[in-house]
């Protein structure tokens, strides 16, 4: 790659926030940037060419709405020297998926793995996974600019360490970004998977809301909040975690040491459990959906009973909350009929009047892929970043 102009980074609009403008479509040609950032033609061309210069655009000569004279040359994403990771660890399973810059889907890669053997076995094996994507897309290591994780687990997001995961033994305070680093020279991200499941169903498929809630329903019960456009967090990373608010005059005791948590009540294992204990085979959410499926009416009804007890602190989430969107996803979505029928039923009876006005509540549409595509957005997001972007074009270290 031939050396970069020099790089300017004071001053307004910087070469990532030009980025920024282009990777958005808002901006399409030099003329565009300059229309939109008031910057001189010159400061436009020394951001555009240090742009190029490092590969994170193309100029190329189609017609770019030209009235006359020649054509303007249009700028667009240089996608083939720039890939990230999606890593989706759950339970029971490690799904793995490469997309490039622009959020195209390169090969994706599922296998069942317990997240209980530990970080060594099944990093390990996100690793060789994903040495075997790039070599399937004819992509060399070197073009891995970013990873995203999405883990079972409470995670601290700025240091990207699991924080006492009740499923994850052995993980508490790992150093999965600095594994990543030291195998591949990339930065990963880690965050809890209902938080990149929730960022993938905003981005793909509700972009025009701005206040959603992503309701994980599985093995445990979670929420992901994004608010403004924005995943939100909390201070310290655990918000959304709604799978231990207390149902009210239920007893039943939970993982986590209380009584009459959600997740005690309505989680896919425990209606699982109540399953199997009426004599049917059932060890996990699969099995309860498997079961409503057949129209077993024990597994129906328990499902719907699910559904109003989520609903009833959902409830209590969109008068505080007011959001726009409310999703549906994890292991017990595949019964959206019955499940969503229990949530509206609560919800609706229980929420302001003002507070539903325009509310939707929807099944996930971004199916099983959620978490590998939500956490790979992560990467784009962070890779695009304009202030990670200024880091490259001034040589830091990503």
């Amino acid at each position: 790659m031939s050396p970069a102009p020099e790089h300017a980074s004071s001053g307004p609009f910087s070469s990532g926030e030009v980025l920024a403008l282009i990777g958005s479509g808002a901006a399409a040609t030099r003329a565009d940037i300059s229309r939109l950032t008031g910057l001189a033609r010159s400061t436009v061309s020394q951001r555009v060419d240090a742009l190029i210069a490092h590969g994170f655009i193309d100029e190329d000569n189609a017609n770019g709405g030209s009235t006359g004279g020649r054509p303007p040359r249009r700028l667009q994403l240089r996608t083939r020297e720039h890939a990230v990771a999606g890593v989706d660890l759950g339970a029971s399973h490690c799904r793995v998926a490469l997309m490039d810059i622009g959020g195209d889907l390169l090969a994706v890669r599922e296998d069942p793995l317990s997240i209980a053997d530990g970080p060594a076995a099944v990093l390990g094996h996100v690793e060789r996974a994903l040495h075997g994507l790039l070599g399937e897309s004819g992509r060399d290591p070197g073009t891995l600019k970013s990873i995203g994780v999405g883990v079972p687990g409470p995670v601290e997001f700025s240091t990207g360490r699991p924080v006492d995961p009740p499923i994850m033994p052995g993980w508490h305070q790992y150093p999965i970004p600095e594994f990543f680093a030291d195998r591949f020279g990339a930065r990963a991200l880690v965050d809890n998977d209902v938080n990149v499941m929730a960022l993938a169903e905003q981005r793909r498929a509700f972009p025009e809301t701005g206040y959603l809630l992503y309701i994980k329903v599985g093995t445990g019960i979670g929420c992901g909040i994004v608010a403004d456009g924005r995943l939100h967090r909390g201070a310290q990373g655990s918000a959304g975690d709604i799978g231990h608010i207390r149902v009210a005059d239920d007893e039943q005791p939970c993982r986590c040491g209380n009584f009459g948590c959600l997740e005690a009540v309505a989680s896919g294992a425990a209606i699982a459990a109540r399953l199997s204990g009426l004599g049917l085979e059932a060890a996990s959410g699969q099995d309860v959906v498997g079961l409503v499926k057949s129209g077993n009416r024990d597994a129906v009804r328990m499902v719907r009973e699910a559904g109003r007890a989520v609903g009833e602190v959902l409830a209590g989430l969109v008068n505080f909350f007011n959001p726009d969107t409310v999703v549906l996803g994890g292991a017990l979505a595949a019964v959206h009929d019955q499940l969503l029928a229990g949530v509206r039923e609560a919800v609706y009876r229980r929420s302001h009047p003002l507070a539903t006005h325009v509310l939707r509540i929807e099944p996930s549409r971004t199916g099983q892929n959620a978490a590998a595509v939500g956490a790979g957005i992560l990467a784009i997001e962070h890779a695009l970043s304009p202030e990670q972007v200024d880091r490259v074009l001034a040589g830091s270290t990503p």
